[in-house]
């Protein structure tokens, strides 16, 4: 798959693309990602690519002359006979999930559009823009943070990225898990502070580990995300166990048990 990315920032995302393991991701080009700079295709001695709102206003607005040349060239280079989708990140859109990640990772790419300042003239997002995703509700100076967790999202799940295969399908909010959060983890030395590993996981017993672990899931989105746990039993995710595991819970007003 093919990532065009469309920032005045390039320089950005040339550590992030080099460093951990989503790194063989983008070395082997099985996610492509390419970087262009819109004020390389900006007219005029400065390079122009923002100017003053209409209305007045503080900030300044992207230019959209610059934008459509960027995209035009993207487009000539990717030769694609259906044009990829073209991303914006932008408060307005739906926040990006677990769900929109699978997605986008099963897909041949996009083209993610970086906005800068107070954002990019609507004439073009008019025109052009496909999709609109957020982050979250709040601002950041730009678009590059969003593109760079898409990207980040996807690479992990391209097959031969991770060093386990399916150390990612036990990521929390994955259908692996029912959409749940993951459960806790522990590493050596087995007391830590005086605090020692649940017994669970040092019985060897692979069955009740994995019970360990799934009544752990169970009770950390209980108490941290109540409306995955409700997402999950709505479409008849939760087991019988798991719903007498979750009464049990509620009787006693606890949280995750070690």
């Amino acid at each position: 798959m093919r990532f065009d990315v469309i920032t005045l920032f390039p320089e950005l995302f040339e550590p992030f693309l080099k460093v951990g393991v989503t790194r063989r991701a983008y070395e082997t080009r099985l996610v492509d990602v390419r970087l262009w700079n819109p004020r390389d295709f900006a007219e005029g001695n400065y390079r122009r690519v923002d100017d003053r709102p209409f209305g007045g206003g503080p900030g300044m607005v992207m230019l959209p002359e610059p934008l459509e040349r960027c995209l035009m060239a993207i487009r000539a280079d990717r030769a694609e006979a259906e044009a990829a989708p073209l991303l914006l990140f932008s408060p307005i859109g739906p926040r990006l999930d677990h769900p929109a990640v699978a997605q986008w990772s099963a897909g041949p790419g996009a083209v993610l559009l970086c906005g800068r300042y107070e954002g990019v003239d609507q004439r073009f997002i008019d025109r052009y823009v496909t999709h609109q995703i957020s982050l979250g509700d709040f601002v950041l100076s730009g678009g590059e943070v969003p593109a760079m967790a898409l990207l980040d999202a996807v690479a992990r799940l391209q097959p031969g990225v991770l060093g386990d295969e399916g150390s990612h399908q036990q990521d929390s909010f994955n259908p692996a898990l029912d959409g749940l959060l993951d459960c806790p983890h522990y590493t050596r030395p087995e007391v830590w502070r005086e605090a020692a590993v649940p017994a669970a996981l040092m019985s060897g017993h692979h069955a009740q580990i994995q019970v360990w672990r799934r009544q752990q899931s169970l009770a950390l989105t209980a108490q941290e995300r109540p409306e995955l746990l409700h997402q999950a039993r709505a479409a008849g995710r939760l087991s019988p166990s798991d719903e007498a595991f979750l009464d049990g819970l509620a009787a006693k007003g606890q949280g995750p048990q070690p």
